[in-house]
């Protein structure tokens, strides 16, 4: 099985993209080119432009603080793979975790931020014993992939 949530992180950005245009162009219209004077819903421009930067704010640095991340995961061939990368208005490093089924030695959830986040902890055993992966935030999956990808590892879990 094969999945992303490219569509996830596409509407993301979009969001981000669409509220800075709309910030922009407010302070264009009211502090450049000065069109608006007259107090709108009886609210100042000024009361305006903080309710705007505050949406903005939370449009743009929520998926950060919540650490969505692109994930793509495959369990095709002999490998368990995961690609990832840190989404929102500031990318991060991609990283790739290749396991092989025969390693696996499981996985956990974690919950943070009463549910928020959540994060992957993956296991693979090695001669030296047990190595652990650093976390992979599956926040952005939709419940579905979450069930799906939860449902892929447990096969190849180690029984115990």
């Amino acid at each position: 099985m094969t999945f992303d949530n490219s569509k996830t992180i596409i509407g993301v950005r979009i969001k981000i993209f669409f509220a800075t245009i709309l910030l922009l162009g407010w302070v264009g219209v009211v502090y450049i080119a000065g069109l608006i004077k007259s107090p709108i819903l009886g609210l100042d421009d000024s009361i305006w432009t903080f309710a705007l930067v505050i949406v903005w704010i939370l449009i743009a640095f929520l998926p950060m603080i919540l650490n969505y991340q692109f994930i793509f995961f495959s369990d095709d061939g002999n490998d368990i793979v995961f690609k990832y990368f840190t989404a929102g208005i500031v990318g991060g490093k991609k990283n790739t975790i290749e396991i092989n089924k025969g390693t696996f030695a499981g996985f956990r959830i974690e919950s943070k931020y009463f549910g928020m986040t959540k994060s992957l902890i993956l296991f693979q055993k090695l001669v030296q014993g047990v190595a652990k992966f650093p976390p992979i935030y599956i926040t952005a999956l939709t419940k579905d992939q979450q069930a799906k990808l939860i449902h892929a590892l447990s096969q190849y879990a180690p029984q115990s």
